[in-house]
Formats: C-alpha cells, sequence, structure tokens
C-alpha cells in the first residue's frame, strides 16, 4: 500500500487544490476523511475535507484560471492536455493499483480505467483542432452568416465511486480543450485517487506556467456538493450519481438557469433471441453483471431471453458464475473484488427479500462471504417470473434477473418498460431482429449494442442516456458543445442596411 502512495507523491493532505504548483490550501477547520480499503475494512490514509473558506479559495482560482486559460488558442490548450496524457501513462499502473485498492474493482479494470483517461487525453487533443462551427448563407446580398463556439467557464464535476477516475477525464480533458476551468468534487469513497490525479495535473500546470485550470475539491455535499450545484459562477455541472441526487441538481442548477450533464441511473438489459449465438452471449452476460462487482451505471442486470433458448442459456450463465472467482482483487485470477461499503451491503440484501417477496428464484448466489470480509457477496442470479416493482428499481450490486418472453415485440417491450436508459444490447443472427432493435421502434437508451454487452463503451462515442438516466452525453462525438457556448454571427460587408424577410422599416 505504501509503495502504491509514494509512486503517486500521496501524503496526508487537506482537500483544496489549485493547478498549477504543489499548493494545497490549508484549512484547519476541516474535517479529517478517512479513505477505506473496501477489501480488507482498513484504512489507507486520510485527507481534511474542504469547508466553506477553502470553497471559496478554490473558486476564485478557477475563475482567475479561466481568464486567461481561454484566451490561449485551442490547439495550444490541446497540447497541455497531451502532456496530462503523458504524465498518465507514465503513473499508469500505480494509478490504476490504487483505483483496485481503495474502490475494490479489480486490477485490470483499475489499470484500464487509467488507460481510458489516457484514451480521452488522446481524443481531446485531436478535438482541440476541430471546435468546428458552421457557415450560412444569408438572405441579404454581401452579408455573410456563421456560428462560432466560446468557451463556457467553469465546469463543476461531481463525479461517483465506481470510476473514480476515468469520469473525471472524460469532463476535465473535453472541457480544458474548450477552454473552460474544471472544480472536481470526487465521491467521499475514493478521494485519494483524486488526490492523486491532481498531483499529476499540478505538475503539468506548473510545467506550462499556468494555475487553476484543474481544481480540486473533497468535502461533503452538503457542503462542497450544494455550493457547487447553487454557484453562479460555475456555469456547467456535469453530475454522476443516482437518479434521486440527479433531480436534486437538476432543479438547483436549472433554477439559476445553469446548464447540466446528468449521467444517472442505469438499468440495463441484454435480450437474447432464439437465434443467438449462446455461448458469446453467456460470456458477455458475466463480465456484464459481475464485473466491477455489478456497480457499474452500464452494469447488465436484466437478461431478457426467448423461451426457446431460456434452459440452456441459463445452464450456461450459472455455469460461468460457478467459475467466478471472488477474493482481493489486486490478486492475479480474480474476477470479483467487494462491494464498495456497508451501504451497498445492505442496499442488496434489502433487494434480494424483495425478490422474494415478489416471487423471484434466487437460482445461485445471494449470500454474504463473511470469511473474505465484510464487503464481500455472492453474485446473484434471480429467475423472475415478470418484471416486479424490484426489477424496475436499479440496485447498484451483482444481481442479474432472468425474465423469458415468446416474440420481439413482447421482448422490446420489457426492455423499455423500466425508467431507466443508459445502456442496451440484443444478441441475435438475424439481421431483421438487430436492425428493429436499434430502429425507433427499439431500444429506447442512449447506448444500443448487437452482439455485444451493456458495459466497456469506446471514449469516441459519445456516452450518457434517456429517460431517468438524465439525458446528457460525455467523451466523444461531439458531446464538446455542451462544454462551450455558440454565438451566431452576422457580418454586413456591403454600404446598404436590408433587413431580413423583406420588411422595409422607414426610408
Amino acid at each position: 500500500m505504501k509503495a502504491i502512495l509514494d509512486k503517486l507523491g500521496i501524503k496526508e493532505i487537506n482537500g483544496g487544490s489549485c493547478a498549477g504548483s504543489d499548493l494545497w490550501f490549508d484549512d484547519p477547520e476541516g474535517q479529517e476523511l478517512v479513505s477505506i480499503n473496501p477489501a480488507s475494512g482498513e484504512p489507507i490514509a486520510k485527507v481534511v475535507q474542504a469547508t466553506e473558506k477553502t470553497y471559496e479559495q478554490v473558486v476564485d482560482r478557477a475563475v482567475k484560471g479561466f481568464k486567461s486559460w481561454r484566451k490561449l488558442p485551442a490547439p495550444k490548450r490541446g497540447l497541455v492536455v497531451r502532456d496530462l496524457g503523458l504524465a498518465l501513462r507514465e503513473k499508469k499502473e500505480p494509478l490504476g493499483e490504487l483505483v483496485t485498492l481503495e474502490m475494490g474493482k479489480i486490477r485490470d479494470e483499475g489499470v484500464g480505467e487509467v488507460q481510458e483517461m489516457i484514451d480521452i487525453c488522446d481524443f481531446a487533443v485531436g478535438l482541440s483542432r476541430q471546435l468546428y462551427g458552421l457557415s450560412m448563407h444569408s438572405e441579404r446580398p454581401s452579408h455573410r452568416m456563421y456560428e462560432q463556439w466560446h468557451p463556457l467557464g467553469i465546469v463543476g464535476v461531481i463525479t461517483a465511486f465506481n470510476f473514480p477516475v476515468a469520469v473525471w477525464s472524460w469532463n476535465a480533458a473535453i472541457a480544458a480543450v474548450c477552454g473552460d476551468s474544471v472544480i472536481w468534487k470526487p465521491s467521499s469513497d475514493t478521494p485519494l485517487t483524486a488526490v492523486a490525479v491532481q498531483n499529476i495535473a499540478n505538475r503539468v500546470m506548473a510545467d506550462h506556467g499556468l494555475e487553476g485550470v484543474f481544481n480540486l475539491l473533497i468535502g461533503r455535499g452538503s457542503v462542497v456538493g450544494e455550493r457547487m450545484i447553487n454557484d453562479d459562477k460555475i456555469p456547467l455541472i456535469s453530475f454522476t450519481g443516482s437518479t434521486r441526487m440527479g433531480r436534486r441538481v437538476s432543479e438547483a442548477v436549472a433554477r439559476r438557469f445553469g446548464r447540466t450533464i446528468l449521467e444517472l441511473g442505469g438499468n440495463n438489459a441484454v435480450i437474447v433471441t432464439g437465434n443467438a449465438d449462446l455461448d458469446m452471449a453467456a460470456r458477455t452476460i458475466l463480465f456484464g453483471a459481475v464485473g466491477t462487482a455489478g456497480q457499474r451505471c452500464t452494469s447488465t442486470r436484466r437478461i431478457i431471453m426467448h423461451k426457446s433458448i431460456a434452459e440452456n442459456l441459463t445452464q450456461k450463465i450459472l455455469n460461468a458464475y460457478k467459475q467466478v472467482r471472488i477474493g482481493d482483487p489486486m490478486e492475479d485470477g480474480i474476477l470479483m473484488g467487494p462491494l464498495v461499503n456497508k451501504s451497498a451491503l445492505e442496499d442488496m440484501m434489502a433487494a434480494l427479500e424483495k425478490v422474494k417477496e415478489q416471487g423471484g428464484d434466487i437460482i445461485y448466489g445471494g449470500n454474504r462471504i463473511a470469511d473474505k470480509g465484510e464487503r464481500f457477496v455472492e453474485p446473484t442470479i434471480v429467475k423472475m417470473p415478470a418484471q416486479t416493482a424490484i426489477v424496475h428499481d436499479e440496485t447498484f450490486a451483482p444481481i442479474l434477473y432472468l425474465i423469458e418472453y415468446e416474440n420481439l415485440e413482447e421482448a422490446v417491450a420489457l426492455h423499455n418498460e423500466v425508467p431507466q436508459g443508459l445502456s442496451s444490447a440484443m444478441f441475435t443472427q438475424n439481421l431483421l431482429e438487430a436492425e428493429t432493435f436499434l430502429s425507433c421502434e427499439g431500444s429506447d437508451c442512449g447506448i444500443a449494442n448487437i452482439n455485444i454487452g451493456t458495459s466497456g463503451a469506446e471514449i469516441g462515442g459519445a456516452f450518457g442516456g434517456e429517460k431517468e438516466t438524465g439525458g446528457g452525453r460525455e467523451s466523444g462525438s461531439d458531446a464538446w458543445k455542451s462544454y462551450m457556448r455558440r454565438q451566431t454571427n452576422t457580418i454586413n460587408w456591403s454600404r446598404e442596411l436590408p433587413l431580413a424577410q423583406g420588411i422595409k422599416f422607414g426610408d
């Protein structure tokens, strides 16, 4: 543990930082926050949380940073993000291991999350030369119309525990090349990974003589989070978390006419048709449902399977689950680590009680594994007679519901009737079934896949969902537009003053 922290330069440190040096604000009134290793239950290290005083200092530095950063040409900003990506490459292994140590996902996933950060930096460098606007033909002679995109301001990024570094990078790298400064509030379950990333960002900013572009605030939601969502100085809040909290964020930010990017709940399903490759489907379902102990927003939670293949597919999934090694996520060969905290464990057990009340049959798992640690559980498979109330809820844990269907129309209806709309998939070798699922009559999710699972989105596509998932988009495609303000411009290069729509006004 100490070796990982030493490689990342982590010590006991206060909870507010501004990039540009190794400056961390001193806040003697801040309360300590202890980071816990979910696998062992032991403390890793501690930080001092930001108070109102530190909040004001960090916001002030971010405002000043934005005013100078926005004037740097976008391709030059891209070079800074390029160096951030290079710095992350140098720390890829220890940072990935810290993700595993603090969050509990297996080491391969932790290192893979850092690779995702590197990938989005690479994407953003190219994007810095492609912040395109349109040119339009004017109806007035000797006039030219076009649009351009300007930096928006401070972007507030509030992230969840399950992807403690990658989601920050989705926002920060894109926002940076767009000319914005960033203030990051990480989950209180994963403060050390945020400190490690901020240390890296600090060194990159210092190398370029910059301050206030990347900023960190570790603190309670009731203090830091509430201030951020109600602060007029922060025109955009990107929030990742529960639908319940997302509704609170949305209302608060809308009240002050701010913008939001919301990445909320995901109750993701895979439809497996009678024409599917069942071996491939079973392998994909295993990763989607068991990976990160079912604590991804894109985790597979529902399998909607045709009656003709239900028994065969169920057996294949059961066989795959029986091979899952559960234990210390830092060990080789382990496929599932612990749940992140006691609340997650309690939520899972409460959901399984409701499963029994609503007629579900637990055919695999459902138990705690006390000999491995208090936060370890068995991945669980539940056969449901129908999509009852508990299936409509998203339980952030490794519970997989199996539901049967008779025809494609029924399958799509079952798929779409839940309130969430993030990721979806279908396994089929039938072109008509595949195209129906991807059509406007098919999946109502922001992500829809054929013959791959619900997890593992690439950074090149815009990430986000519909309905109670929030409607936000991050990462690739044209998601960058959320971080900028659009301006329409008209230039009159004649000596006349014609009006649009042929209007005549005076002589």
